[in-house]
């Protein structure tokens, strides 16, 4: 029975720019670091990946990808002048309360209308936090004053409320049938908005007399 050992000093190890060919590989395809033990178990007999990662190394010197030494293990990594290049933007989904989803209704569909206005539809008090979440999201803004004693804020909802939702003006604003099959409302009905009335009653075509042009 033949030796393996004697067979496999049979073939001599590949040419270098081969070796440096499948370090490159093993590296660019592993999500983790590679040691040199890991990297030699891998090639043929005979390959010596140390010296493939000096020429290597050098290959990449100035390149958009580096290859560098973790410990006793390797691997590449993006040049530190173009780690911005690599930052990723995501959009946060936020799922709004109850409570902030009637107030931003109330003043979508009853704009410019106060805090207190807001409380009288919803027969609650509204929360200084749901009205700062709307305006930490730029739903909503302040708008100009009433003309009555006190002369308390109004609250109108922003071009970025309407961009997010694809309306061109407050006008546009879908009926709750719309906004429940959009999945914003569940099918509890809003305080102050659906008294006295059926859903299509809740939003006429003359629903545009209650805004502000």
């Amino acid at each position: 029975m033949s030796d393996p050992l004697t067979e496999q000093g049979l073939f001599d190890a590949p040419p270098m720019g081969e070796q440096e060919r499948m370090v490159e590989a093993m590296l660019f395809a592993s999500s983790q670091v590679l040691t040199l033990r890991e990297m030699q178990a891998r090639m043929p007999h005979g390959c010596d990946p140390a010296e493939a990662l000096v020429t290597l190394r050098k290959r990449y010197e100035g390149r958009g990808v580096q290859l560098v030494k973790v410990g006793d293990s390797y691997g590449f990594r993006t040049a530190p002048d173009l780690g911005h290049l690599m930052q990723k933007e995501v959009v946060e989904q936020r799922k709004l309360s109850r409570a902030a989803i009637e107030t931003l209704a109330i003043v979508a569909y009853h704009q410019p209308v106060t805090r207190a206005e807001i409380e009288e539809i919803r027969g609650v008090a509204v929360s200084r936090g749901t009205v700062d979440q709307l305006l930490e999201l730029d739903w909503i803004r302040l708008g100009r004053r009433r003309m009555t004693p006190g002369r308390p804020v109004t609250f109108v909802v922003t071009d970025h409320f309407l961009e997010h939702f694809g309306l061109e003006s407050a006008r546009d604003l879908p009926g709750l049938k719309e906004l429940r099959a959009a999945g914003l409302l569940d099918n509890r009905p809003l305080p102050g908005i659906l008294s006295g009335g059926s859903e299509d009653e809740a939003a006429p075509e003359g629903q545009s007399e209650l805004f502000e042009d």
